[in-house]
C-alpha cells in the first residue's frame, strides 16, 4: 500500500521539498523541488537571519506547502545551519510553522550527518560489510557519517560551507586552507571503502559534468573532475557561470566554495572519487521516521515517533 510522506528542508541556502512513497523499495520520489532562498546571507557577520532573506524563505515555504497540501499521510519540517546558528532563529522557526502547520524541527549537526547517510544508503545498495562514508557539502556546515549497516558508526559536523566561505572572500589559496583545516577532523573518520557525496554542491557539479543531462541516483565524479569543473568556473563571471548547461542559477555564485570544500573532504577521507547521489537528507529523514513507525507497531506502539514533529 502506498506510503506518502512529505518533507520540507529550510537550508542555508535552498529551502526544499520532497515527497516519497516510502513503503516502495527502493522509496519512489513522486515530487522533488527546491527554491533559492539563502536564508543564511549575511549570518556570519550579523549573527541574525536579514529580514529580507527571511521574507523570502518563508514565501517559499508558503509555495512549498501548497505544492504538497492533499498528497500526504504525514508532514515533517527540518531546518539546519543557518537556523540554529541565529540569534533569532527560534523566532523564525515559529513563523515557519505557521506556513506549514507542522513542528519545524532544527537538527543538530550531528542528526544532519546521519540522516544524509541513510539517505545515500540508497545509491550503495547492500553494503556487504565494507565501511563507507558520506559527506554533505551545505550552505552553513558540511556533515559526514561513516558505517556498514543502515546506522552510522561516526558523525561529525565541521562549520564551514558554500555560503559560509563564499562570504569570507578568501582567494584559492586561502579558500582551500580555510577548507583544509576545518574538514581535518575528517581524517579520524578513515579508513572507508566507497564516499557518497551529497549536497547541491555535489549534484550540480555532476550536472556540469554531464552537461546538464539528467543522471538518475547517482553519478561518479573523481578529482580530477572537480579541479576541471572548478578551473572553467573561475574562469567565468557570475553570470557567465549561469549559463554553463546543468548549473542552477543560485548556486553561481558559491559552487566554487563547494568543489573545494568537497575536494577538502575527499583528501581527509582519503579518497579519489565519489558516488554523486541525489538520496540525500530529506529522503534520509523519510526513512528514518519509516523504519521508527515500523519498529513502533511491532513493540505495540503507537506509530508516531517524537512528540516534536507536531
Amino acid at each position: 500500500m502506498s506510503k506518502r510522506y512529505a518533507i520540507v528542508s529550510i537550508g542555508t541556502n535552498s529551502t526544499r521539498a520532497l515527497l516519497a512513497d516510502v513503503e516502495s523499495d527502493p522509496p519512489r520520489i513522486e515530487l522533488a523541488r527546491s527554491i533559492g532562498t539563502r536564508l543564511g546571507e549575511g549570518l556570519g557577520e550579523a549573527g541574525r537571519l536579514g529580514d529580507e532573506p527571511m521574507r523570502r524563505t518563508l514565501d517559499a515555504v508558503s509555495q512549498l506547502a501548497r505544492a504538497l497540501r492533499g498528497h500526504y499521510v504525514r508532514l515533517f519540517a527540518i531546518s539546519t545551519s543557518a537556523v540554529r546558528r541565529a540569534e533569532n532563529g527560534e523566532e523564525f522557526a515559529a513563523e515557519a510553522q505557521k506556513r506549514l502547520n507542522a513542528t519545524l524541527r532544527v537538527l543538530s549537526g550531528e542528526e544532519e550527518a546521519a540522516a544524509s547517510y541513510r539517505g545515500a544508503l540508497t545509491a550503495f545498495g547492500k553494503l556487504g560489510g565494507e565501511k563507507v562514508g558520506v559527506v554533505d557539502v551545505g550552505g552553513g556546515s558540511t556533515e559526514c557519517a561513516v558505517g556498514d549497516s543502515t546506522e552510522p558508526e561516526r558523525v561529525l559536523s565541521c562549520e564551514i560551507g558554500a555560503v559560509r566561505l563564499t562570504e569570507a572572500g578568501a582567494d584559492l589559496k586561502k579558500a582551500r586552507k580555510l577548507a583544509t583545516d576545518a574538514l581535518k577532523p575528517l581524517e579520524e573518520l578513515k579508513p572507508i571503502e566507497r564516499l557518497a557525496s551529497v549536497g547541491g554542491s555535489a549534484t550540480t557539479t555532476a550536472a556540469i559534468l554531464r552537461g546538464g543531462k539528467p543522471f538518475g541516483l547517482s553519478h561518479t565524479v573523481t578529482r580530477e573532475d572537480l579541479e576541471r569543473v572548478l578551473e572553467q568556473l573561475l574562469a567565468s563571471s557570475v553570470e557567465q557561470r549561469k549559463k554553463i548547461p546543468g548549473m542552477r542559477a543560485q548556486r553561481a555564485d558559491i559552487l566554487p566554495a563547494g568543489i573545494i570544500i568537497l575536494e577538502a573532504a575527499l583528501t581527509a577521507l582519503g579518497q579519489e572519487r565519489a558516488i554523486v547521489t541525489t538520496a540525500d537528507l530529506l529522503l534520509g529523514v523519510l526513512l528514518q521516521e519509516r523504519d521508527a513507525g515500523q519498529a513502533a507497531r511491532v513493540h505495540g506502539a503507537p506509530p508516531t515517533r517524537r512528540e516534536m514533529w507536531g
